[in-house]
């Protein structure tokens, strides 16, 4: 029988999985904070109603997304050209440039790596899915869910989250292959190359670039295997955590507030 001790002590061992999880489904560091300490308090007043036939994780992850999508439900999803609007709203706003700048030169987590940028571009690009496609690409292609969690996790049937991966698979395939210039050269997205310059002037591009599977095999790897690879780089990124964490935050909040002000302007 699980206990609130237990609890305590399992939910530690994936608590950086479901913010950095939750982070990406809402494009907010501060949501995904509230989130993650809403769903333990809220696991552990129902405790009692964990039966043990899913893991305590899916158990947990399934809370945590039902929060989550209370969250999300009423707000409009992100178009598929976001980085494009931000990129033009960004270039007009010195004082986050200045900040970034600041955290750039200041801070133990301010690099600016091309592979940590293709993690937070999936981010952003994501939200233009349906919500339910995006929660289960996401628990499947970055978390390992297997369908069978996933279903339980989001309250579908397995058929139906079969439908919702393969959908979310080929529309991201699609998004990426026309806009992102890594893996195709005619894409019309240069941002990850373009704010590498920015913020490592003296960083040769080609040197930086190579050291990227995804982009070595652009040409000889099918697009599904692209998609593979780009999700291989969120896999094993945690975004709180890594050199380039602090600096991408404000870069993703920065996203966050343009695209709400996009969105209330269209209504």
């Amino acid at each position: 029988m699980m206990t609130t001790d237990n609890l305590a002590t399992e939910f530690e061992t994936f608590q950086g999985e479901l913010k950095s999880f939750i982070l990406r489904m809402t494009a907010s560091a501060q949501d995904a904070e509230d989130i993650v300490q809403e769903t333990f308090i809220k696991a552990h007043s129902k405790i009692d109603t964990f039966r043990g036939e899913s893991s305590l994780k899916t158990w947990v992850f399934a809370i945590a997304s039902n929060l989550t999508k209370d969250m999300l439900r009423a707000k409009q999803r992100w178009p598929e050209n976001v980085t494009d609007i931000c990129r033009e709203a960004a270039l007009s706003n010195e004082v986050f440039f200045q900040q970034a700048m600041q955290i750039r030169q200041t801070s133990p987590q301010g690099k600016f790596e091309i592979k940590e940028h293709i993690s937070f571009c999936f981010t952003c690009v994501s939200k233009s899915l349906p919500l339910e496609q995006h929660l289960a690409l996401l628990l499947k292609e970055v978390y390992g869910f297997k369908v069978k969690e996933i279903a339980e996790i989001i309250d579908q049937s397995d058929d139906m989250v079969k439908y919702y991966l393969r959908v979310a698979r080929s529309k991201m395939i699609e998004v990426f292959d026309h806009r992102c210039s890594l893996i195709n050269k005619e894409g019309v997205c240069y941002q990850c190359t373009e704010l590498n310059g920015i913020f490592n002037p003296k960083q040769k591009e080609q040197e930086e670039l190579v050291k990227i599977k995804m982009v070595r095999d652009a040409e000889k790897s099918s697009k599904e295997e692209l998609f593979a690879l780009r999700m291989q780089i969120l896999q094993e990124l945690d975004p709180f955590e890594s050199d380039a964490a602090e600096l991408q935050l404000h870069h993703l909040e920065h996203n966050r507030q343009v695209m709400e002000k996009h969105l209330t302007e269209r209504q």
